[in-house]
């Protein structure tokens, strides 16, 4: 399944032309929870049309204080209301004593923070009652780091028992602006842990530096590898993200086309082989 996020500017294509066809839908329930009036309408429309993922924005997985629990009962009622097949955040923090930075922060990269993480996100799962997929995040310097990136991801998995989603724009981001091989880093990880993958656009902003904006189409390499990796990975669901610059529905369908060739030319022999 290859999918896109869903979003205002071209909800009423997604549910009422035929220019753009994913397989499924993705949005933040941050963004939609306790909405009324029109787009309320519309959010059960999209449900009614296409299968459900969520990814969100708030969860703050990695921040010193404790669970926020009516933000999570509010989450859990809405991924049940709306049928939700996989929910997934992101392996960072964006809140610390009570202050909302609105960004998506690294964490060190450290034992205690494994611990720490690993902890919270079993926390999470207990009270969701479904797996929760953490997204490996782009940023743009380690902070206090002990560890290598890989082996503090790694770790997290097996402590927590959660899935990851692999962006696979992330990585190709972190290893431009930090001097490491693309290939190598996904290889190492725990990729029959992989759920779902995210497919997104950046924009080089100097020669040293490039910036994961979900603005931008998504460029050769990222393409390439993303085939590289599909090969190494059973079938999961794929999203095409595009949060701005969003251009017409025939060369949005397009990039959505091209991930889904290269995803049946790959898994389709996957099928073969265990059919």
């Amino acid at each position: 399944m290859v999918g896109i996020g869903f979003r205002r500017d071209f909800a009423a294509e997604l549910l009422n032309g035929d220019q753009i066809r994913p397989d499924f839908i993705e949005f933040a329930p941050e963004n939609w929870m306790n909405i009324g009036g029109y787009w309320k309408k519309q959010l059960h429309k999209a449900v009614e049309k296409y299968p459900v993922l969520c990814h969100g924005l708030s969860l703050s997985i990695g921040s010193p204080e404790p669970l926020d629990l009516d933000f999570l009962r509010y989450v859990k009622s809405f991924l049940n209301e709306y049928r939700v097949q996989l929910y997934s955040e992101h392996l960072s923090y964006s809140k610390c004593d009570n202050a909302h930075m609105y960004d998506l922060l690294p964490i060190p990269f450290r034992k205690d923070a494994v611990a720490h993480i690993a902890e919270r996100i079993m926390q999470v799962q207990d009270f969701l009652q479904r797996p929760l997929v953490m997204e490996i995040v782009s940023y743009y310097t380690p902070v206090a780091a002990e560890m290598s990136e890989v082996d503090f991801i790694r770790e997290i998995v097996k402590a927590s028992g959660c899935q990851l989603l692999l962006d696979v724009n992330n990585i190709y981001v972190n290893a431009f602006n930090h001097g490491y091989n693309a290939r190598e880093f996904i290889s190492q990880l725990p990729l029959d842990k992989v759920a779902y993958i995210h497919m997104a656009g950046h924009e080089q902003v100097a020669p040293d530096l490039i910036i994961d904006t979900h603005g931008q189409p998504i460029i050769d390499p990222v393409f390439e590898l993303f085939e590289w990796t599909v090969q190494r990975l059973h079938p999961v669901p794929v999203l095409l993200e595009r949060d701005y610059n969003i251009p017409q529905m025939g060369e949005l369908n397009g990039e959505l086309q091209r991930l889904k060739n290269i995803c049946q030319q790959h898994w389709h022999k996957h099928y073969e082989t265990v059919g």
